[in-house]
């Protein structure tokens, strides 16, 4: 989802997106028995608890982020900020894990943690949409961005989580079209849709392939490479 010069309706479209997945994640996670917040994730060492923790966590980096000066400009887009470098380092992983362990030991249990990530991400949403167009952050990573390129990678962050949780409680994915598209379009372009019809594949499984999370047999690793589709870092 580029940003372009109609930069109030990409806002509008990457809010919606988060939203819609957001409320998504939160309906699934209000269902959960006491004893499946403790199931193990493909996110080792996190249980299904401290994943959500860990998707409260890159969310709630944006209130201080809003709090704080503006940028005079953006530096990087969305596809950028996915570059490898330190934010994927060991030490920063391991920071990663202790946060989201924290915040998921913050609530008594799962019940009480699941509101938690509502009020979260809805809180989030209150403060974005007060926005002008245009509004300028920087992240934690130092990156000078738009904000709707930054609310992007939360997208990003819930729906590719999601599909973790998902996976790990035995459920069919809840993945929202809204978000399944800005996703998809983030990591293949405008003509996204065309990419993914060539290869067959559903939202859900295209983002399982593109994050490592299902690997690609030969005959899909060539119609990658004839493509000319390149992964993001995603870490």
């Amino acid at each position: 989802m580029t940003t372009g010069n109609d930069t109030s309706v990409n806002q509008d479209r990457v809010l919606e997106a988060f939203r819609r997945e957001a409320g998504a994640l939160t309906d699934a996670m209000s269902e959960l028995s006491p004893a499946e917040w403790h199931v193990p994730t493909r996110c080792t060492p996190w249980s299904v608890l401290d994943l959500l923790g860990h998707v409260c966590v890159v969310i709630d980096w944006l209130p201080g982020m809003l709090d704080a000066p503006a940028p005079a400009d953006p530096e990087i887009s969305a596809a950028e900020y996915y570059r490898p470098d330190d934010r994927f380092s060991p030490g920063t992983n391991e920071r990663r894990i202790t946060l989201a362990k924290d915040r998921a030991a913050r609530s008594a249990d799962g019940g009480a943690f699941a509101l938690d990530f509502a009020e979260t991400w809805q809180r989030v949403d209150r403060l974005c949409r007060g926005q002008e167009p245009g509004r300028t952050v920087r992240t934690r990573h130092g990156d000078a961005m738009l904000l709707t390129d930054f609310l992007l990678t939360r997208v990003v962050e819930v729906a590719v989580h999601g599909l973790d949780l998902a996976d790990a409680l035995g459920r069919e994915p809840w993945l929202t079209p809204a978000a399944g598209d800005a996703v998809t379009e983030l990591l293949l372009g405008a003509e996204h849709a065309t990419a993914t019809d060539e290869l067959g594949w559903s939202r859900t499984r295209f983002l399982r392939k593109a994050t490592g999370r299902e690997p690609l047999n030969v005959a899909e690793a060539a119609r990658v490479e004839r493509l000319g589709i390149g992964w993001l870092a995603l870490g």
